[in-house]
């Protein structure tokens, strides 16, 4: 698997005064729109666009891009951004690829998801009713509990809580742990807080409300061994979704499911590309 960056790809430009670092590679006849979840940014899809192409934004608050203390870092700011950007880069007809906190993608106005093609949700932040957070969120969701956490964070701290994340035995591998740590400053431990505070069980779901309408071919796809959102939740998708929504489950893999098995990244690219 391919882990490191391609320059070629990488695009900078402002939107809104914001500055935002995204990945935009050749692919196929639809454009696809990666989005990533936390505390990771488009690096995670490195694999993926070199399969399908398409475009990978650092989320506000993530990665390379900027992470302004006024930045509505919402379920809601988060949508608001997504809209601007793919109006930005005129993306007329594409798919959605989301993984974690990802999902805001799917509140994007009803303008934007009439243009989306296909769907692929990959281990998602629920926005579905019933999702009680897991250990480490709770403490993020908690004033100054979080912050505390937040400022006594390392990085081998870090690399000891991965060892659940992945279905594989040990710790991550190194290079997720420096993509995470490599961007891990104020700002974004600021853009987590916020976002984890801002979303109590009835904002995801209200969140999620119009998931029915979104009637297009889906993919589910999920790392069944996530200890931060069990499987069920992936079911749930599935029927939540307006459209035909094939459920994948993977029994041998975690929350970055690829990582456990590559095999993935071509399960989706078969999906986006079928007729």
């Amino acid at each position: 698997m391919r882990t490191t960056s391609e320059p070629q790809w990488d695009r900078r430009d402002e939107l809104g005064g914001l500055p935002v670092f995204w990945r935009e590679a050749p692919g196929g006849r639809t454009t696809v729109l990666y989005v990533h979840g936390s505390p990771t940014n488009s690096d995670d899809f490195l694999p993926f666009l070199e399969r399908t192409g398409g475009v990978a934004p650092d989320l506000p608050g993530f990665g390379r891009s900027g992470k302004p203390a006024g930045f509505d870092y919402s379920i809601r700011g988060y949508a608001r951004f997504l809209e601007g950007f793919v109006d930005a880069l005129d993306l007329e007809r594409f798919s959605v690829v989301v993984h974690d906190w990802g999902a805001v993608a799917l509140a994007m106005p009803e303008r934007l998801l009439d243009r989306v093609e296909r769907v692929v949700v990959i281990n998602a932040v629920p926005l579905i009713p019933g999702y009680r957070w897991h250990r480490i969120a709770r403490l993020w969701r908690t004033p100054v509990v979080g912050e505390l956490t937040m400022g006594f964070t390392t990085r081998w701290g870090f690399k000891q809580l991965s060892r659940d994340a992945l279905a594989a035995e040990g710790p991550a591998p190194d290079f997720l742990i420096d993509r995470v740590w490599d961007h891990f400053d104020h700002g974004t431990q600021r853009a987590i807080l916020r976002l984890y505070r801002s979303a109590p069980s009835e904002e995801l779901a209200r969140a999620g409300a119009r998931l029915g309408e979104l009637e297009r071919p889906a993919l589910v796809l999920w790392g069944a061994r996530d200890p931060y959102i069990p499987a069920s939740f992936a079911t749930s998708y599935a029927e939540a979704l307006g459209g035909h929504a094939r459920l994948e489950l993977l029994d041998d893999a975690g929350h970055w499911p690829w990582l456990d098995r590559p095999e993935a990244v071509d399960l989706v690219g078969r999906f986006l590309e079928a007729d």
